[in-house]
């Protein structure tokens, strides 16, 4: 097939530029002596792209370079926490990467449940993992560790599951929210907005004591008006 003798090709002259094979003549021709296919042209570029840029670094004309990715900014990709709940969960984050790698592997995992009260079973520990790896390669990084307050705060995790109890067991600093106290992000929400919705009545009600204050007063001074005339 075209793609098994590409690959033996690559091979072969990756070989050739280490020393380890001498170059030998290859003979190109298709059999059927058709037209390559769309698939085969596009891979025979992809081959010549690999091996010139290999020619250049092997003669120090190129630089190395890492695979081009997204940097990750959790501010503006996680609106709904405030920058200090943020630095809290990064905090926690490297509290528990043991190996300072930027990732919390499935020990490091067993060690955090452990810690917070809510050990897990080997398989359980898993499901945690599994739930937010988006790269798939069953560890989380910050973002995915993120993504665990993101999905308990949407009540998208099962009240059973680890991640919940994870997420729950956390004690996260919410003073930006204006609450103190609270042992959780989630409970901290619920509180601050009852504590809003009772400051707001609070409001009101001392509004309409007041107006009902002013109407009373307004009737004593008109009652007592009345009443001066009468002994005029």
């Amino acid at each position: 097939m075209a793609s098994d003798e590409l690959a033996s090709k690559l091979s072969r002259r990756l070989n050739i530029e280490d020393g380890v094979e001498h170059p030998v003549a290859l003979d190109c021709d298709h059999e059927d002596g058709g037209d390559a296919k769309p698939t085969t042209a596009n891979a025979d570029s992809e081959l010549g792209a690999k091996l010139l840029r290999r020619g250049e670094l092997n003669e120090g004309i190129g630089e190395h370079q890492q695979p081009s990715s997204k940097v990750f900014n959790p501010y503006t990709e996680f609106k709904e926490f405030s920058r200090k709940q943020i630095k809290d969960m990064e905090k926690m984050f490297k509290q528990y990467d043991a190996g300072k790698d930027g990732f919390i592997d499935l020990m490091e995992l067993k060690l955090m449940m452990e810690k917070l009260g809510a050990p897990q079973t080997h398989l359980g520990l898993k499901n945690m993992i599994k739930e937010v790896d988006e790269d798939l390669d069953n560890k989380l990084n910050f973002k995915e560790f993120l993504l665990i307050f993101r999905k308990a705060a949407a009540g998208e995790l099962p009240e059973d599951s680890g991640l919940h109890a994870l997420a729950r067991l956390s004690e996260i600093d919410v003073s930006t929210e204006g609450v103190k106290g609270a042992k959780t992000f989630f409970e901290a929400k619920v509180k601050a907005i009852n504590e809003s919705s009772k400051f707001e009545a609070e409001i009101r009600q001392e509004q309409e004591e007041k107006k009902k204050q002013a109407e009373d007063k307004k009737q004593r001074q008109a009652a007592f008006k009345e009443l001066k005339s009468a002994f005029k």
